[in-house]
């Protein structure tokens, strides 16, 4: 499991990246406590900050990051994805109006403060045409998932104020962190091994961690069994 902390400037570029990583747990404790310490030593340094929590429809997701955040949005790529999902269904036998209806689609998404609810108007009216039943279970699935999220897709608001919209940072950090490492060809891993690459690959990709590591080591030493 992976997550990042990032700290943007007020015209919405990154300035620095903090990752967390964790190996699988059930109910993700762990991962979770290291998250709120972290986010806790970020609220301290600057208690002014707007605090903005960005991932995808998973539930657990937002129960903890309606805790930590003022607000919540949904990855917009993931979004995106169940929009090509119905561009495919709707229009399978036409590439060209399947790409136009994707880019307008996309573009409403982000852009206009009401698109959200335009586009589950327009698959509503997608599921009265006569599809076949898998390609009307994709157009369902999409209905579906913009209903449950439509209330963390204000894209419009967040991009005027220069706010993220997107999790790739931690979509990112799920292979540079931990498929790099973890996943080459024929390892094995036991968790104690997993959970401490892990630890140190955190440290090397956020920037100023390892030679805080280093120092504190060099100040109070580590314990090694001889």
């Amino acid at each position: 499991m992976v997550g990042t902390i990032s700290l943007y400037d007020t015209s919405g570029e990154r300035l620095h990246t903090t990752y967390i990583g964790a190996t699988p747990e059930y109910g993700k404790r762990t991962f979770f406590q290291r998250m709120e310490t972290e986010i806790a030593k970020v609220s301290t340094q600057f208690p002014t900050a707007m605090k903005v929590g960005v991932a995808d429809g998973a539930k657990t997701n937002w129960s903890f990051l309606t805790k930590h955040t003022q607000r919540q949005i949904l990855d917009f790529y993931h979004a995106t994805e169940y929009l090509t999902n119905v561009a495919d269904a709707q229009f399978a036998r036409d590439p060209r109006a399947r790409k136009q209806w994707l880019d307008n689609a996309c573009t409403s998404l982000k852009h206009d403060p009401l698109g959200s609810q335009a586009l589950i108007a327009q698959m509503q009216d997608f599921l009265t045409g006569h599809l076949q039943p898998a390609l009307l279970g994709k157009i369902k699935a999409a209905l579906t998932y913009f209903q449950n999220q439509q209330p963390l897709m204000n894209y419009a608001l967040h991009l005027e104020q220069n706010l993220p919209i997107g999790s790739g940072v931690t979509e990112a950090a799920c292979k540079t962190i931990v498929k790099q490492r973890l996943c080459c060809s024929g390892m094995k891993w036991k968790e104690k091994g997993a959970a401490i690459v892990l630890s140190l690959r955190t440290l090397v990709h956020s920037r100023g961690r390892w030679s805080q590591f280093w120092s504190k080591i060099d100040q109070y030493g580590f314990p090694v069994a001889a």
